[in-house]
């Protein structure tokens, strides 16, 4: 079976991703999209993003995570590398949520990517999207304007190699 690898992340303009363990942004159009993309399918994370998560894996989805120590997660399979979660993948369709380095990682390997881009610059940031613009191409571009639930214009994108 081949499996098709994808990327699925919010970022700002300035490519920051997170602070504090925390999403930069609240946009709830973003989390239903990403509800809807990533259901039914296998979702593969670092332990920071997987603990970041109020309760624990997210629903519907098998949920793997890259781990260098050996977790005993109840709802989470743990695997210590990219390629032995991969593997050990039981969808045929795969998304990397995060966080900064194991989208780094993945950057090679992924063929297509989910880009949710927030029009602001977030300078205290602490956890960066890798600089990826070279290979990908801009497939898909949605605009969306900022309203009484979403601060800032944002911009769904999908990126094909």
């Amino acid at each position: 079976m081949k499996k098709n690898i994808s990327i699925i992340a919010c970022i700002s303009k300035n490519n920051a991703l997170g602070k504090n363990n925390g999403l930069l942004y609240h946009l709830p159009n973003d989390m239903k999209m990403f509800k809807e993309i990533t259901t039914g399918n296998t979702v593969i994370m670092g332990s920071k993003t997987y603990f970041s998560f109020p309760k624990g894996a997210l629903p519907n989805r098998e949920n793997i995570v890259i781990s260098h120590s050996d977790l005993d997660l109840k709802d989470a399979k743990v695997c210590h590398s990219i390629q032995e979660a991969i593997d050990s993948a039981i969808n045929e369709n795969i998304f990397i949520i995060g966080g900064g380095q194991i989208y780094k990682q993945c950057l090679d390997i992924a063929d297509t990517m989910y880009l949710t881009i927030v029009d602001n610059i977030a300078d205290d940031a602490d956890t960066f999207f890798p600089e990826w613009k070279n290979e990908w191409k801009k497939v898909e571009d949605s605009p969306m304007k900022a309203d009484e639930k979403h601060k800032y214009d944002y911009n769904f994108t999908k990126w094909k190699k």
